[in-house]
């Protein structure tokens, strides 16, 4: 499969509505209608996913009077991608197809402490024994931040200062480019050596992509995540926000009481520090307080539509999370006078962060 020519926009924009369309597939008339290209160009972008294996013949539409068109769909099962979520204390990869849907997943113990070589080696192994021999169109990694998604580094993750300046994304190419090298030349149009490329990003934010994909038209949103750290993944106006420098959603490091706990950033009173701490003790109802505090910070600054959380945290005990900071945002809008920003469970998976992850190489493929 010849990856690099499934990258161009006019080709993201036909995969897209074959995406979107699902089983029932869509003529090649519609498809031009849809896009604006010309009957040519559809013909031709069609014709090579369809060499390609991505897409098939659909059956016949209903006629409009003359010969019935031929509908196309995507082929699910042709490619995918893998998602891996690097946390603190625990690996989790997934294999995602084309229509978005996980066809396998895996989790065991990390050590993100142990260094890059380790954790590279032992995230290298799982995208192999996930992959099998299909093709794949690339591995997307979440991780804590801060780091820099264009560039693929991460920077001072809390109490993990090796990291610092790693350039992650390529060198987990090029472990890949070794784990792989026996499956490469089949998959990638026989080039030797070549390895599927590789994204970065937060675990908040490879959250928070997974929801809007999955309710388009999601609006403006916090995905704030409760596990082994604190953060905050933001949607606004339907797309992922990740700042000018990708440091956007630093939700666990606000300074929530001056004369606080210390806190592995260095800081004093951060909102994760106080948050994990009531956690530790089995405050979960103080925890959700804390929490609270800064989801109404956010529905204040951003004038969001929603607030969902996750996170292990807040999987294993929903209710007084969701219960305690609902109270904070309904509490917020008393003062204001506005009408109060809900806040609910985020729907979806154990594996939202991984999956996530893997939407990091797919949601560009189709445009998204």
């Amino acid at each position: 499969m010849n990856l690099s020519g499934l990258r161009s926009h006019n080709t993201a924009r036909v995969l897209g509505l074959l995406r979107a369309a699902g089983g029932d597939g869509v003529s090649r008339l519609e498809v031009a209608e849809r896009t604006g290209l010309t009957p040519q160009a559809v013909s031709k972008i069609t014709a090579r996913l369809r060499e390609e294996g991505l897409a098939a013949e659909a059956g016949r539409g209903p006629s409009t009077g003359g010969k019935p068109r031929t509908l196309l769909r995507l082929v699910p099962d042709a490619a995918h991608a893998v998602g891996l979520h690097l946390d603190r204390d625990r690996l989790t990869a997934v294999l995602v197809d084309l229509a978005g849907v996980t066809v396998a997943a895996r989790t065991g113990a990390l050590d993100l402490g142990a260094g890059p070589a380790d954790v590279l080696a032992t995230a290298a192994a799982e995208v192999a024994a996930l992959r099998g021999d299909g093709t794949l169109m690339g591995v997307g990694v979440a991780m804590p931040g801060p780091l820099d998604h264009a560039t693929g580094v991460p920077h001072r993750v809390t109490g993990f200062p090796a990291w610092d300046g790693f350039p992650l994304r390529e060198a987990l190419r090029e472990a890949l480019r070794g784990a792989l090298r026996g499956a490469l030349r089949d998959a990638l149009s026989g080039r030797p050596g070549d390895a599927p490329p590789v994204a970065l990003d937060k675990d908040t934010n490879a959250a928070a992509l997974a929801l809007a994909l999955r309710e388009p038209g999601a609006g403006s949103f916090a995905y704030v995540h409760v596990g082994t750290g604190l953060g905050a993944g933001l949607v606004l106006g339907g797309a992922l926000h990740r700042g000018a420098r990708t440091g956007a959603g630093e939700f666990g490091h606000q300074t929530v009481q001056l004369d606080g706990v210390a806190c592995g950033c260095g800081g004093r009173g951060c909102l994760e520090a106080l948050c994990l701490a009531a956690v530790a003790r089995g405050d979960l109802d103080g925890a959700a307080r804390v929490l609270g505090v800064g989801a109404a910070n956010l529905a204040g600054l951003l004038d969001i539509d929603r607030v969902l959380l996750g996170g292990r945290v807040v999987a294993a005990a929903p209710e007084p999370f969701v219960r305690g900071v609902a109270a904070a945002l309904a509490e917020r809008a008393r003062r204001t006078g506005e009408p109060a920003v809900p806040a609910a469970l985020a729907p979806g998976t154990p594996h939202l962060v991984a999956e996530g992850a893997a939407q990091l190489v797919l949601a560009p493929v189709f445009g998204l």
